[in-house]
């Protein structure tokens, strides 16, 4: 275990060394905090604006849901997963072109994601269902532990299931029920390096966060307003380096993991002893 968390670290100071090669591929993860912080404030507006908010605060008490609240979620989730999908295939396609020697351009990451749109569009149903569907079993769940546990579990094996879709979706072209039939298949020679990478972005990102809010508390002491204002914007820094390391990590990832192909910054030392690799590999589609 400690082995693979040292070789997990290894690969995310060279994902690092990558980023400094190209320091745009930070701006996805940005352009997608700015376009999912736009559509929380329309959802936010049409939901109280068409009383939907305060339907379903009541629903508990029998006020009960029209369809246009359904519709209205259902949009909602959809929309904020074709923002995130779209802005990850844009990410992860940029950076496939880098670790495959290329010198990516935000226009580069751009033209991938438009070029599987439809892709994109599959995924982000599938994605937003899943993503509602566990929202409202954790409602109604409520304060059942093993409920709530259960439903953790069954989230992170989706999640797990689902690591590789969106690379596969890069790579091949493929639609979302093949690119997760993908990724599954995938999962087995991945595991332990999912694992643990997953944790050590989680701690990565956590750290940067503290880092980042230290300067909005010491803003904050002057002025409350000016300090979230702050921490709004060294925060979303944090989370957009982090993705950024993660989101070359994946395409690295699955290039060795699918292709049995060592980018020029890595080693096949370090990759070769956490995957058992079988034969032939998947088509290059973009």
């Amino acid at each position: 275990m400690f082995a693979t968390f040292g070789r997990t670290w290894n690969i995310t100071k060279i994902c690092w060394q990558i980023l400094q090669k190209d320091r745009e591929l930070i701006l996805f993860p940005i352009f997608s905090f700015v376009a999912l912080a736009v559509l929380a404030v329309l959802v936010m507006g049409i939901g109280g604006a068409t009383g939907a908010f305060g339907r379903i605060d009541t629903e508990a008490a029998g006020a009960g849901l029209a369809g246009g609240d359904v519709l209205l979620a259902f949009v909602s989730y959809f929309a904020l997963s074709f923002v995130v999908i779209y802005f990850n295939t844009a990410l992860v396609g940029a950076a496939m072109i880098r670790i495959r020697g290329g010198d990516p351009t935000v226009r580069d990451g751009l033209a991938v994601a438009n070029s599987r749109l439809p892709q994109i569009l599959g995924w982000s149903i599938i994605s937003g269902t899943v993503g509602l569907i566990l929202r409202l079993l954790r409602e109604q769940a409520g304060d059942n532990m093993f409920g709530q546990i259960i439903i953790s579990i069954v989230g992170g094996v989706w999640a797990y299931l689902t690591f590789f879709v969106v690379p596969t979706i890069v790579v091949e072209g493929v639609g979302p029920i093949e690119a997760i039939k993908r990724s599954s298949s995938l999962l087995k020679r991945t595991w332990g390096e999912q694992v643990v990478s997953n944790f050590g972005f989680g701690l990565l990102f956590i750290g940067a966060a503290v880092v980042g809010i230290l300067p909005a508390l010491v803003i904050a002491q002057i002025s409350p307003m000016a300090g979230i204002a702050v921490g709004v914007l060294t925060v979303g820094l944090a989370a957009a380096l982090v993705s950024s390391l993660e989101g070359i990590f994946k395409a690295a990832l699955y290039e060795y993991a699918a292709e049995n192909v060592v980018a020029d910054e890595f080693s096949a030392e370090l990759l070769r002893g956490s995957y058992q690799t079988r034969g032939g590999g998947f088509r290059r589609g973009f």
